[in-house]
């Protein structure tokens, strides 16, 4: 096999786990609202559950003892990010709901655009900022199409996609030399004693919200655990060892797609929705359809270089 095949395999492989990935993480929002749990103590179960489920994986514990201690810092401080960034996520959806939640969160790919240069030290690609543009009226069209009492979702979940660029941004500069298990369970236990000692404030703010799920809840955080925390953060780790945090950001939006029309389905969100807020959806869609267009044609131009 060449090196442009060995290469081009790669890069679709990378595609597949990400798209695998961003259909779970779609299917998280559902979860989100289906677990009648706050979201503080969702996301602290969340974690918790994914971190066991981890720490079973045979050499993963020593593996993070025998890490450097700059990098495990580094590694913790993204995961707390992370925790952040779920529980804004997860409030967003108890605010409004799951399809105004996830249409905030796919103003990721514009902040993207910006964010990326700043911390990789790479130069402006004015091309992928033209394409997160497009995201804007998306949004102020999304925000129109919704009533007054989801504003804190919308802004909640401005906040959310904020924290996402900011931890995919820094991941790609750790992805290079750590496993993406081992990556998942450092970030996602640092996440988790984040919340551990959030834990007493957030109940001396509100000493009468719920911390211990109904069974059904349980049965649906360890789904949220597994298969959209563990596998997902996994993929989505494996994916950015080989596209660029634009991309993967962008492909994302693919993660509102999908929610949207599982939540119209499960949920009828679509009738309470007008069509201002579903135009602005698809030109957020749009914007996703543009980059792959534009990233498949850069490929094959530079194949056709080699």
């Amino acid at each position: 096999m060449s090196r442009v095949a060995h290469l081009q395999l790669l890069v679709k492989k990378s595609l597949l786990a990400l798209h695998i990935a961003v259909l779970l993480f779609g299917f998280t929002a559902i979860l989100g609202k289906l677990i009648e749990l706050p979201e503080g103590p969702l996301v602290w179960w969340r974690m918790g559950l994914t971190t066991l489920s981890i720490v079973l994986i045979p050499g993963i514990v020593s593996q993070a003892r025998a890490m450097p201690r700059k990098k495990l810092l580094r590694l913790g401080g993204i995961g707390c990010i992370t925790a952040i960034h779920w529980v804004t996520f997860f409030g967003a959806i108890k605010y409004s709901n799951v399809s105004v939640a996830l249409a905030a969160l796919s103003t990721a790919s514009f902040m993207t655009a910006f964010m990326e240069p700043l911390l990789l030290n790479k130069r402006i690609q004015w091309l992928q900022v033209g394409i997160g543009l497009l995201v804007i009226p998306g949004i102020i069209l999304v925000g129109n199409g919704i009533e007054a009492d989801m504003i804190t979702g919308i802004i909640l979940g401005l906040i959310s996609a904020f924290l996402a660029v900011l931890f995919s941004v820094l991941n790609k500069r750790e992805v290079e030399d750590t496993s993406p298990m081992l990556m998942t369970f450092v970030e996602l236990g640092s996440g988790f004693l984040l919340l551990c000692v959030l834990a007493p404030f957030a109940f001396a703010f509100d000493p009468k919200m719920a911390w211990q799920p109904t069974w059904m809840d349980l049965f649906w955080l360890l789904i949220l655990a597994v298969l959209c925390t563990t596998i997902a953060h996994a993929l989505s780790i494996f994916a950015l060892k080989k596209l660029d945090a634009f991309t993967c950001n962008l492909t994302i939006n693919l993660e509102p797609i999908y929610g949207i029309l599982l939540a119209a389905i499960l949920f009828k969100e679509n009738e309470t929705l007008g069509s201002t807020f579903y135009i602005g959806v698809g030109i957020i869609l749009s914007a996703v359809f543009l980059n792959v267009a534009l990233q498949y044609l850069r490929k094959r131009r530079r194949a056709q270089d080699l």
